[in-house]
């Protein structure tokens, strides 16, 4: 059983699946276009709740909040369920299969026989597309992946059951109506409003104040609690960031996309220029991320290294808090 689909290979998981379940269904929107819409970018710190033995650091929002936003925005129909049980999540699967529908999951990442081992670790916010099945295995999109897979029956029981945050529960979800016209125009600006909104909140842990807070944070770390733990602390921040789905550099290049479309959309130039400036943000992520990384594995011959990539993080976060100041303006 082998349901009709194009796979399109995406840099996010959540954007990918609705971009592939979307345009499967008649709706031709962009990985982008979704990312902005659903107000994808976030940024948020909870020393309080550990990931990896190390304090949680999300760049994004909450697992399915992006697919729900686009939803709700564009006045399209989604369904999703959880299951308490791993034969009614199979069965519930199947049925759609049976029906044709295209389905996207939320899923655990350890179990993904095609991830490399190096990828496969205790996260289970991942999004993929199951579009058939075998007597054997489920044939499955993942938008990271350049090309289609599979996992085997039990595989994906163990995926969707994965344990621990976020666990998925056999979460399914699909589109159940797409009306003929959507306003593009008002899902954009309702998406950057909630964005500007979200980044520029007033609280120390979200949105920029949270990109200071942690600068801050990073400075102390080598003296209160050793080399040891404070180069895990820094490399868990950059595995957020730069693998765990796409996260701090990757996530601006999207935006920067995302602005350049609406610029188009909305006719406004000011959006055009906005997007070159959230391009250069997200390399100086990307250079953080470098810099980061030699700390951590001990490469670096800077003295006072900590102190100097808490500055880059600190000039940053900076820059975003006008960049948000800005792009607010440009859509008001």
């Amino acid at each position: 059983m082998e349901l009709p689909f194009t796979h399109h290979q995406s840099a996010h998981c959540e954007n990918g699946v609705a971009s592939n379940l979307l345009k499967s269904n008649g709706l031709n929107i962009s990985e982008p276009m979704v990312f902005g819409i659903g107000s994808g970018l976030f940024f948020v710190y909870l020393p309080f709740l550990k990931v990896n033995h190390a304090p949680a650091i999300s760049y994004r929002t909450l697992p399915g909040q992006i697919f729900n936003k686009v939803a709700k925005r564009l006045n399209l129909k989604i369904k999703r369920q959880k299951f308490s049980s791993v034969s009614a999540a199979s069965k519930a699967l199947d049925e759609n299969l049976k029906n044709n529908i295209l389905t996207g999951l939320q899923v655990g990442v350890y179990h993904l026989s095609y991830f490399p081992d190096e990828y496969r670790f205790h996260f289970n916010a991942h999004n993929l597309v199951v579009y058939g099945k075998t007597e054997t295995d489920y044939l499955v999109s993942d938008p990271v992946m350049e090309t289609v897979t599979t996992l085997t029956h039990e595989e994906m029981e163990k995926v969707r059951f994965a344990k621990g945050a976020f666990a998925p529960r056999g979460q399914m979800y699909y589109p159940i109506q797409i009306p003929e016209d959507v306003d593009l125009k008002s899902a954009i600006i309702k998406g950057i409003k909630n964005t500007c909104r979200d980044m520029l909140a007033p609280f120390p842990l979200v949105g920029v104040g949270g990109i200071k807070y942690v600068s801050k944070r990073i400075r102390k770390w080598p003296s209160k609690y050793g080399a040891k733990k404070a180069n895990h602390y820094l490399a868990q921040m950059v595995r957020m960031q730069e693998e765990i789905g796409t996260g701090g550099g990757g996530f601006r290049f999207i935006y920067a996309a995302f602005l350049q479309e609406a610029s188009v959309i909305l006719g406004n130039e000011e959006l055009k220029e906005l997007s070159k400036e959230m391009t250069k943000i997200g390399d100086s992520w990307r250079d953080f991320a470098v810099e980061a990384s030699r700390i951590y594995k001990n490469r670096s011959a800077k003295e006072d290294a900590y102190n100097i990539i808490a500055d880059e993080l600190l000039d940053i976060a900076n820059r975003e808090e006008i960049f948000f100041k800005k792009l607010k303006k440009a859509i008001s």
